[in-house]
């Protein structure tokens, strides 16, 4: 009885990590899209790559669409129940967090827009049950 019970716990599912691994793949997505615009398109941006806080806009693109890539891989790692997407989920959204704080410049509302999403995917990651699976 109580065998059947632990178990049934350890794979208890969470609607945390559900949450946390589909807007993990969306914000990778949008990483991407913000990686390739900057890597084609460097005047749709607000400042010059001069106004920047560090690197151009060469540079910016290919950090965004690696992390986005990554981010989409880790979302993928979260939503089939994997430990490590969780552990690289958390630290993922962080370090885009604090890149896109290094990006504000450039792109004022969607940095802002970013952040908020990446501290909610570590809310969704921190928050649920370390047993649990999405």
């Amino acid at each position: 009885m109580v065998g059947s019970w632990m178990s049934a716990r350890r794979t208890a599912r969470s609607g945390w990590l559900d949450f946390a691994a589909v807007l993990s793949m969306l914000v990778g997505v949008y990483n991407v899209i913000e990686g390739l615009t900057a890597l084609l398109r460097a005047e749709y941006f607000l400042v010059t790559t001069d106004q920047i806080l560090v690197f151009n806009f060469t540079a910016w693109g290919w950090i965004m669409l690696i992390l986005g890539l990554v981010q989409l891989a880790v979302g993928v790692g979260i939503a089939t129940g994997k430990t490590w997407g969780r552990m690289a989920g958390i630290a993922l959204a962080f370090l885009i967090a604090i890149g896109h704080l290094a990006f504000l410049s450039a792109y004022p509302v969607w940095s802002i827009v970013s952040i908020a999403l990446c501290v909610l995917v570590i809310y969704g990651l921190i928050v649920a049950p370390r047993n649990a699976t999405a």
